[in-house]
């Protein structure tokens, strides 16, 4: 069995086709097993963020198993293939694990050292186990790619002070308004990036409104700013209101439109409104960059100054990447067990150690044993472990073919202490 990895990010894919690429989290579960019928693929779990769409999978024959993932992508989503491609990247074997820790290291994240991806790939992880869709290799891998992302955090500073996207959006804001006290800014969603950016925002003076599609979690929010909390559909009302409107859902189709906009901007009198977008698929209409007084910006436009802006983390990135070095091999040689060859040989090699062991000490305390009837003894013995292993050892080479047939060659390490 190998772990491929095949996906698109901030780095290789604008936002406009990362958002028809975006998965819903109820969309996973049905779309990975769909994916598991495929030739070949024996495991699966989906990772689908602002700035990512990743594929783990586990498949007998890495180069079939990217091509497949790579066809389902597209066609999950409708997406050419062709389209496509020229974004996708694609790692297998010790290139697919050192990805996957970095990305739960935020090592590959827009702001390294942000926490928020690797709760984000937990929660993909705990609906993959709950649909079935990961199992043996992807359950080992992700708690060892949690387990170093946590010493990464731990023992390097890569997520001390962070630049973050709130924190550019603040900087940007005070360059179209100069001093924000006294603005207010209105949150589109009451999520952890909403929330992140309200506090960035109030320590300036800025007043919070929250608008949700549950307006009970929309006052919640706004209370701990002492701020107002509206239901969606108040949205044309209060538009007007803000001066910064940051959003960040799982809308399916845009909140604010250009029209919407120009209709405030008027209300407003033509006083300046700022923009930020910072969901995928993207919340706000992209022509509301072409209504004068409208600033609009998204997630690519906000990365690319974060990028900018980050300070040199050459000694903690060096420091952490060699702690994801270091992870790999013992992963690597695990996984390699898990052919059923090597568990066949070594549980044989088992049986065998163990019955010259007692062939000894019974010819050691067999006084009057002759040559002759340790020789007898000895083929017994042997006789009698081929017998015993037969049956075993040929159903575990008849399973190890089945889908879930690394379960079973790693239930009999397990159960004959192989590791």
């Amino acid at each position: 069995m190998k772990l491929i990895v095949v996906g698109l990010n901030h780095k290789t894919t604008p936002v406009a086709l990362r958002e028809r690429l975006a998965f819903a989290a109820a969309e996973c579960a049905p779309f990975l097993s769909h994916l598991l019928n495929l030739e070949g693929m024996h495991e699966g779990l989906l990772i689908s963020t602002c700035n990512r769409v990743e594929l783990y999978a586990v498949c007998a024959e890495p180069e079939n198993g990217v091509a497949a993932a790579s066809q389902w992508l597209a066609e999950s989503r409708g997406v050419e293939l062709d389209t496509l491609l020229p974004h996708l990247y694609s790692h297998t074997g010790t290139e697919a694990m050192r990805h996957g820790i970095r990305v739960a290291a935020s090592l590959d994240s827009l702001v390294v050292g942000e926490a928020q991806i690797l709760g984000q790939m937990k929660q993909s992880y705990r609906e993959a186990v709950e649909s079935g869709s990961a199992k043996t290799v992807l359950n080992k891998f992700f708690h060892m790619a949690f387990q170093v992302a946590k010493q990464v955090r731990t023992e390097t500073n890569i997520a001390r002070n962070p630049v973050s996207v709130a924190s550019v959006a603040v900087t940007l804001a005070r360059k179209i308004f100069g001093d924000l006290t006294g603005h207010t800014c209105l949150l589109l969603g009451a999520g952890e990036m909403c929330e992140l950016a309200a506090r960035h925002l109030v320590t300036h003076g800025v007043t919070i409104l929250v608008a949700n599609r549950t307006q009970a979690r929309a006052e919640a929010l706004a209370a701990t700013f002492q701020g107002r909390g509206y239901p969606l559909d108040a949205l044309n009302q209060i538009l007007p209101m803000a001066d910064i409107i940051l959003s960040s859902t799982g809308a399916a189709t845009h909140l604010v439109t250009a029209s919407m906009a120009t209709t405030s901007l008027k209300q407003r009198r033509q006083h300046p409104q700022f923009y930020i977008d910072i969901a995928v698929p993207r919340d706000l209409d992209p022509k509301i960059s072409d209504v004068d007084n409208a600033f609009l910006y998204d997630i690519d436009d906000l990365s690319k100054i974060v990028t900018s802006n980050q300070k040199d983390r050459g000694q903690e990135m060096a420091a952490a990447e060699e702690m994801i070095l270091q992870a790999i091999p013992a992963f690597s040689r695990w996984l390699d067990t898990l052919e059923v060859v090597p568990t066949l040989v070594a549980l044989r090699q088992r049986m065998e150690t163990i019955r010259d062991q007692e062939v000894a000490k019974a010819v050691a305390t067999w006084s009057d044993l002759t040559p002759a009837g340790q020789k007898r003894l000895e083929a017994m013995a042997r006789l009698l472990v081929n017998k015993l292993l037969h049956s075993p050892l040929s159903q575990l080479r008849q399973l190890a073919a089945e889908p879930d047939g690394t379960l079973y060659v790693d239930a009999a390490r397990k159960l004959f202490e192989l590791e």
